[in-house]
């Protein structure tokens, strides 16, 4: 690892040259000396004086070079977006991985910054399959209107709209999936007004982000998103340059590193001679592209609006229905159209004790849902990237429940997929189904529902008593049974929701541990049919929880539960980079502010 040349890239043009010259000072000055780098400015033409002071952090650490991208600038030029104080220049970064094959990935990093910590220790992050690794953007999350802007016409959720001033780029990535040129395409499709480059490359980068802390990109900007003392990458975003106002927070870091370059006396000369009149333009240009925030988000045909036009409505109005329950708090009610459902009465279902023609009709279907199975997964219908954890699983020596988020008709099947990765063919997988899935589903999948070791529940108070009967004899027996313990179905839902007693109090009665299993996803590249991206699965499944011998069966139910939602919760925070929260918890704040006011 310290053979390798780390490569970094700027991208400047001469009026901030001067400022780069300040961000190298700093990144120089921190870097660990035992590494190689190789410092790139980025360029469509800047002045020989320019480069030559440039060239003076050059030594036996850093080298340093001026790549001309006009002619990769020229091929895009007339669709490029900009406005106010930012220049073509911001687009640079997306033609690194492309103009340079050799290396893997890439640091790139705006000029309008100061690096107080050791870059290297960025660009070691593992980006495994992600495209680039990045910090949240505190503008959107701080801001109302830029978070509403991103989420009602990009169709992100602003919690998870990264900064592009700071990045490590996936280089292999961005080649090996063409995303220079899915960029191009999207410059054809539509003319982001709002923060432009930074705009497409979190439509191109959604659900391929690896989530750096924020000290690597501490955005001078309302709250500060660390504490000093913990600051990597000081960067003073929009206006807030220190060399334009006396009062910028932090600017004693950009002064003391100013005073070591060459370019000191030009930049103290071009703060003193900033006017009010500029200041005043400066806020004007705030106020400008907050209005063009507002624009978008009021523009009937805006990115998100053209995209859901080829969704398709039915999954539209379950996304709406899945909106309206949370906003509500309500998160145990289904939100597809099931068929009618008649009872299920006890006369209609053993639930252990098999005939011959049931076994012969389990045997089948399950042959039946592996072929099934197989052309989900040939067709891309369902991707399972990878399972996590599976040791977990392998290492079960009694009955069990499973539990996992519900989210698609096909997650039963991901589980399936790890309970055969585990080896534990000695133990049967049975999974808990609705009463409307038994009784309703006609033909193939009706075939399914009933006869692949599921065990479905009822409105009868006696078949549910049967439930319970075939539920303890299978734990006893050294099986496994999947529940769903939210007890409903949210299409593509991501958060884990809140928990039933159920699963929980048949494990504690049986005296058997809960294996918690989560799904997370991602978009992959495969359009799906209803106009979505197909999700790509993740299944993490985490040690198993075991009942305490010194509480009590109700205790035990709760403990469990309780432990299984932590779980959950720190695996939905940890591989989605963001923190678990409600729009229930939006509104209730907003309520409780309009009834203060």
């Amino acid at each position: 690892m310290n053979k390798e040349i780390i490569p970094i890239f700027y991208a400047v043009d001469d009026d901030f040259a001067k400022y780069a010259a300040v961000s190298i000072q700093s990144l120089t000055d921190n870097a660990d000396k035992s590494r190689k780098y190789h410092i790139y400015v980025l360029n469509s033409g800047i002045s020989e004086e320019n480069k030559t002071a440039l060239k003076k952090y050059e030594n036996e650490v850093f080298s340093i070079s001026f790549p001309d991208v006009t002619s990769w600038l020229d091929s895009v030029n007339d669709k490029l977006p900009v406005r106010d104080y930012y220049t073509k220049t911001t687009y640079y970064r997306l033609f690194i991985p492309d103009m340079y094959p050799e290396y893997e990935k890439a640091v790139y990093i705006d000029s309008d910054t100061v690096v107080v910590g050791d870059i290297s220790e960025l660009y070691d992050h593992d980006l495994r399959d992600n495209y680039v690794a990045a910090a949240h953007e505190q503008v959107m999350l701080q801001e109302k209107v830029y978070g509403d802007y991103v989420e009602k016409v990009l169709g992100i959720d602003r919690n998870t709209y990264f900064n592009a001033g700071v990045l490590v780029l996936n280089c292999h990535a961005f080649r090996e999936k063409h995303l220079l040129v899915r960029f191009i395409e999207l410059l054809s499709e539509y003319n982001f007004v709002v923060t432009q480059d930074e705009d497409y490359l979190n439509i191109i980068c959604k659900d391929r982000v690896l989530w750096v802390n924020s000290a690597w990109n501490a955005e001078v900007f309302g709250t500060l998103p660390c504490e000093e003392n913990e600051m990597k990458i000081i960067h003073y975003i929009m206006v807030s340059k220190p060399w334009h106002y006396v009062d910028c927070r932090l600017g004693n870091y950009f002064w003391e590193y100013t005073s070591k370059t060459s370019f000191a006396d030009l930049i103290k000369k071009e703060f003193e001679s900033y006017t009010d009149e500029q200041r005043k333009n400066d806020s004007d240009s705030c106020n400008r592209l907050m209005q063009s925030a507002i624009n978008e988000i009021n523009r009937p045909d805006n990115y998100l609006n053209q995209q859901r036009k080829a969704q398709a409505p039915d999954r539209i109005e379950v996304l709406r229905r899945i909106e309206a329950l949370e906003n509500s708090g309500v998160f145990d009610k289904d939100v597809e159209d099931d068929p009618p459902c008649e009872e299920l009465s006890a006369d209609q279902i053993e639930y252990v004790k098999k005939t011959l023609i049931d076994k012969a009709k389990t045997k089948t279907a399950f042959f039946a849902a592996g072929l099934f199975v197989k052309k989900l997964l040939r067709d891309k219908q369902m991707i399972i990237k990878d399972i996590v954890g599976i040791e977990n699983f392998k290492e079960l020596n009694s009955g069990a429940i499973i539990t996992c988020n519900h989210f698609n008709a096909f997650d039963s099947f991901a589980m399936q997929m790890a309970y055969y990765a585990s080896g534990q063919k000695s133990r049967k997988f049975y999974r808990v189904i609705r009463e409307g899935n038994y009784m309703s589903f006609p033909g193939f999948y009706g075939f399914l529902m009933r006869n692949c070791d599921t065990l479905p529940l009822s409105s009868s108070k006696a078949t549910m008593i049967k439930f319970v009967r075939g539920v303890n004899e299978i734990l006893k027996s050294g099986h496994f049974i999947l529940f769903y313990p939210e007890q409903s179905m949210w299409w593509n839902y991501r958060k884990p929701k809140p928990l039933k007693e159920g699963a929980y109090t048949m494990a504690a009665k049986n005296n058997v541990p809960v294996l918690p299993c989560f799904i997370t996803m991602k978009d992959s590249d495969v359009m799906g049919k209803d106009g979505f991206y197909v999700q790509e699965y993740t299944i993490h499944i985490e040690k198993p929880i075991y009942p305490c011998a010194d509480k009590k069966h109700k205790e035990n139910c709760i403990y469990m539960m309780n432990k299984n939602y932590e779980v959950w919760k720190e695996i939905y925070e940890r591989e989605y980079g963001i923190p678990l929260k409600y729009t229930t918890a939006k509104k209730e704040e907003a309520e409780n502010t309009e009834n203060a006011g």
